[in-house]
């Protein structure tokens, strides 16, 4: 995740100590964002992730969203190996969702297509269209800055 970052012109800052509600820091023209990083898996032409953490304690296990601690959500999905950069504001369910594959019956509403918050290429080199989801300008080096 930080090596595509890097790769995609921002400045990669990691937190010292534990327990931080963010895995990094970005930085593009002056501006920080927190990012939480987590990893997708691909299910029925959907990747996956969660939006919130979970941890046990003595009470049982507990779940807490990310809401107002970090403004992006850093998604690797070893199945398309490609990493995803995601607004935390399009995320504010429990469970991230961003498409591959076309619907079955043809819905187009309210879709989030993957291809449309992808950071740079694949590691397999293969070159992948960048969106304007969370792309406000894409430079001819491939940078992307966040909107």
């Amino acid at each position: 995740m930080i090596a595509d970052l890097v790769a995609a012109g921002y400045l990669v800052s990691i937190p010292f100590g534990e327990n931080h509600r963010y895995d990094s820091v970005i930085e593009k023209d002056n501006a920080l964002f927190r990012v939480q990083v987590k990893t997708g898996r691909l299910r029925n032409g959907v990747i996956l992730f969660n939006c919130y953490s979970s941890h046990s304690h003595r009470g049982g296990p507990t779940c807490r969203q990310y809401i107002g601690e970090v403004e992006f959500f850093g998604v690797y999905c070893p199945d398309t190996d490609c990493t995803y950069l995601l607004p935390l504001s399009e995320m504010l369910t429990h469970r991230g969702h961003l498409r591959v594959a076309p619907v079955k019956n043809g819905q187009m509403k309210g879709l989030k297509w993957a291809q449309d918050y992808i950071l740079g290429k694949s590691r397999r080199g293969k070159l992948v269209e960048v969106g304007t989801a969370v792309v406000s300008e894409v430079p001819a080096s491939g940078a992307t800055a966040p909107s």
